[in-house]
């Protein structure tokens, strides 16, 4: 497995969630041919509301990964398109989901949520593969070089992190590594690190975690000064959170 996996931490960090749903509340929908054979995906990460023709919708489902308070669902584009005509296995993927909803069996719930789990993943190996056009995490997740400084930043937010250290990881200088990292993810590095351990942070503060322990673990020099740059970020202190 690559070293640097540019997906796994983000989506054992955030629930996600895949349930069948009706067509006004869907956020991924398959659409079809008349034979049922899976012909295009559409992922609303934002719920955009889009005209189809019902008859082409082969199954619709929810889509919950903990909406904008996850950076990669912020980063993603409100309507994303697949054509399956190249891609067998999704297809595949996509009948046996399909099969789940129509037979209605004992554990539907679950394989449901599994395989759709699946068929997220697919779909953003696929967006980060297209890149994308906007500064954000999408776009450097597509850049080979600063993949690799976001997924350790992933990995281990609560090391002290350089800029130096951060540049060796991408492969570049110094002033390279700033100017691109700034250039495709539209912040700095320092920014981003800042913004990603407050993300995680938030999440262990909400599990009821020791607000000494979580200032240590993500790297912040006192509790204190953590919960000055939560109340910043979230407009509440960390205890505040809890309520």
């Amino acid at each position: 497995m690559d070293r640097f996996d540019r997906l796994t931490t983000l989506i054992d960090r955030f629930k996600l969630t895949v349930t069948a749903a009706t067509l006004d509340q869907a956020t991924l929908l398959v659409l079809g041919d008349q034979e049922g054979t899976p012909k295009q995906v559409l992922f609303l990460p934002t719920g955009e509301s889009v005209a189809i023709n019902e008859e082409d919708v082969l199954f619709a489902a929810y889509v919950d990964w903990n909406g904008p308070t996850n950076p990669l669902v912020a980063a993603l584009p409100p309507r994303i398109e697949i054509d399956l005509g190249l891609d067998p296995d999704t297809i595949g993927l996509i009948r046996l989901m399909r099969a789940e909803m129509v037979a209605q069996r004992c554990g539907m719930g679950s394989v449901l949520n599994r395989l759709g789990e699946v068929l997220i993943v697919r779909i953003l190996r696929h967006q980060i593969e297209a890149g994308s056009t906007h500064s954000g995490l999408l776009a450097g997740l597509s850049d080979p070089r600063l993949s690799r400084a976001i997924v350790a930043m992933h990995d281990q937010p609560g090391h002290n992190w350089r800029n130096e250290d951060l540049a060796q990881v991408a492969g570049l200088s110094l002033s390279r590594f700033a100017e691109v990292f700034l250039e495709r993810v539209g912040e700095t590095p320092a920014a981003y690190l800042r913004q990603w351990r407050l993300v995680l942070a938030r999440q262990d503060v909400t599990k009821g975690h020791r607000i000494d322990a979580v200032a240590r673990r993500y790297g912040f020099s006192s509790p204190e000064g953590f919960t000055r740059a939560f109340k910043k970020r979230y407009g509440i202190t960390p205890i505040s959170q809890r309520v």
